[in-house]
């Protein structure tokens, strides 16, 4: 188990940048794999980025190239860069973590993470 505060999110104009922070607390057990997801009104909780401990990621082709994930030393922060946004980037977005025993191939299920902390809001408009 891990407690997960995410920060940041908000309203920017097409075009602009946000950063989103996962913090990670208590935990008692290790954590290996670090991802965020979002959810759209009426659609379904989509996979969008994740980092491994090892700081190996991967990217949903949606974001490739306009998003970066990112840790700290420490493996406590987990970062998600946002440029380039556009309004269909408009969603709720979630930091989840697992239980230290996910397999790599399933770090695009939801169903990995075990741990999830609450979301946060991005609007991109004009």
């Amino acid at each position: 188990q891990v407690q997960l505060v995410v920060s940041g999110g908000g309203w920017v104009q097409p075009g602009g940048s946000l950063r989103l922070s996962c913090s990670m607390s208590a935990r008692t057990r290790p954590t290996k794999l670090v991802g965020w997801f979002r959810q759209a009104p009426g659609r379904e909780r989509e996979f969008v980025a994740c980092i491994r401990r090892d700081s190996a990621t991967t990217y949903a082709d949606s974001v490739k190239g306009r998003f970066t994930i990112s840790r700290d030393n420490a493996w406590n922060t987990v970062y998600l860069q946002m440029d380039t946004l556009r309004p269909e980037d408009t969603a709720v977005y979630f930091c989840a973590a697992d239980n230290g025993n996910s397999i790599w191939s399933a770090r695009y299920e939801a169903s990995t993470y075990g741990n999830w902390g609450q979301g946060t809001q991005v609007t991109v408009s004009s």
